[in-house]
């Protein structure tokens, strides 16, 4: 049962930060604040929408000379 339970509680850790996930996986450029609105508001549910939101959009990167 506590396997169980360990493997419920990592499940919906990573669940619920599913947009940090995300976000440094593209390596977005605005890791650090998708993982604090995931952080400090994504329990409300419009914030985690908001964080995934942002993890999903397009990544732009660095001009080469």
């Amino acid at each position: 049962m506590d396997v169980f339970l360990l493997f419920l509680l990592l499940t919906c850790l990573a669940f619920y930060f599913l947009p940090t996930i995300i976000a440094l996986v593209r390596d977005h450029q605005h890791l650090v604040p998708i993982l604090l609105v995931n952080l400090f508001l994504g329990w409300t549910f419009l914030g985690w929408v908001v964080a995934l939101v942002w993890a999903a959009m397009p990544v732009k990167r660095g001009q080469v000379a």
